[in-house]
């Protein structure tokens, strides 16, 4: 005869599905505890997370060229590390420090004229008058302004308001971007430095996600990213040096703001001449003649040789539409401040890619299945 207490020993806690329940509950234990592992290490990667992708995507457009730096020094990748993070803060750091010290000294200067009264607007050109839709206010205001200039100011004093605290605001973001820029550089070294055993953990990542096809979608990955990087991101870069270069040759005013400007329409795919037109047209009324012929000259070049930067940068990279890299650059600038300017592009051109990539390769492999059905009964 039984006991009880074996009885109740015995008796299964839930009878009705039992045999489910059970490994349904360890595979939600599971996937959560994961899910948490993984949310508490976004958290903690998140302030991280933009430098840490401009540092993979430079180090994934840059890893040739360290390649042949580290043949040249015999294979020492510690040392063409540290020479490849010298040489990335002396062409790219040290040129936006300087355009920004000339930002503060001229926003210096302008506010020492403002307090003494010193500050004079030559008067504006007849041509204005003809310029479409904002040529007759535009004239009116800064011919006022050329006159009285106190009372120009107070007409438009909440709006200058709003505008300072933007250029604060602008000012701040471009010293946090610089500071991750600086951050991107070294975690671009290091990726590059170990470069071996992060190409076999990225192989096996991307063979895990999408099975055998995986290193086929990380070669495009990797093509998407040198593609958009150098074409675009690069591009803009060498035409906003070039143009800050010039605007301090001319000691154009605000010379580093107005590079700034000149980065970000030449990420956006918008053509230079919206800024280097209007600074060209003001460098004849501040320089003599022949100056500033030469430096309308070198306006217009610089606005051009994006038409033979291109097609030598891009060289047998991934076409994708302007649209999405106007998308990219735009989103990223308003989502993670300067930096996200560089990396949005590239994310954003890299999803769309691999997405179109699956989308074309989808409908193909369901064709070879059913051309594979249909053989089959032939065959027997």
């Amino acid at each position: 005869m039984e006991r009880p207490h074996e009885r109740r020993q015995d008796r299964p806690l839930i009878r009705d599905g039992s045999e489910t329940f059970g490994p349904v509950l360890q595979l939600a234990l599971r996937f959560g505890t994961l899910a948490l592992l993984f949310g508490w290490c976004f958290t903690i990667v998140q302030p991280f997370l933009t430098s840490i992708l401009w540092g993979l995507i430079i180090a994934i457009a840059s890893h040739p060229l360290f390649i042949r730096l580290c043949a040249a020094l015999n294979g020492r990748t510690a040392t063409a590390a540290t020479l490849f993070v010298v040489l990335a803060l002396t062409l790219l750091v040290l040129p936006a420090m300087l355009l920004a010290d000339t930002l503060v000294n001229s926003l210096k200067l302008l506010a020492h004229h403002m307090a003494d009264g010193t500050l004079r607007l030559p008067p504006p050109p007849d041509a204005v008058r003809g310029w479409f839709l904002v040529g007759e206010p535009l004239y009116s205001f800064w011919m006022l302004a050329s006159t009285n200039l106190d009372q120009a100011i107070s007409s438009v004093a909440s709006e200058l308001t709003w505008a300072g605290k933007w250029m604060l605001g602008s000012a701040t973001g471009v010293l946090l971007g610089i500071l991750e820029f600086v951050v991107a550089i070294f975690v671009a070294a290091v990726l590059m430095a170990n470069a071996t055993s992060g190409q076999r953990i990225a192989g096996d990542v991307v063979t895990r996600l999408a099975g055998s096809g995986g290193l086929g979608y990380a070669d495009l990955a990797v093509r998407t990213i040198r593609s958009v990087s150098k074409g675009i991101i690069g591009v803009a870069l060498i035409q906003s040096l070039l143009a800050g270069l010039g605007f301090l040759a001319a000691d154009i005013p605000a010379a580093g703001l107005l590079a700034l400007l000149c980065l970000i329409i030449a990420i956006v795919q918008l053509p230079l001449a919206i800024v280097l037109v209007p600074v060209a047209i003001y460098a004849f009324t501040l320089l003599d003649p022949m100056p500033a012929v030469i430096f309308a000259v070198w306006c217009a070049g610089v606005s051009l040789i994006e038409h033979v930067l291109r097609p030598i940068m891009l060289g047998r990279g991934v076409d994708v539409p302007m649209l999405v890299v106007f998308i990219g650059a735009i989103g990223g600038l308003l989502s993670s401040g300067v930096l996200g300017l560089f990396v949005g592009p590239v994310v954003l051109a890299l999803g769309y890619t691999l997405i179109l990539h699956w989308l074309e390769a989808e409908p193909a492999r369901a064709l070879d299945v059913e051309e594979r059905r249909t053989e089959r009964p032939a065959a027997e």
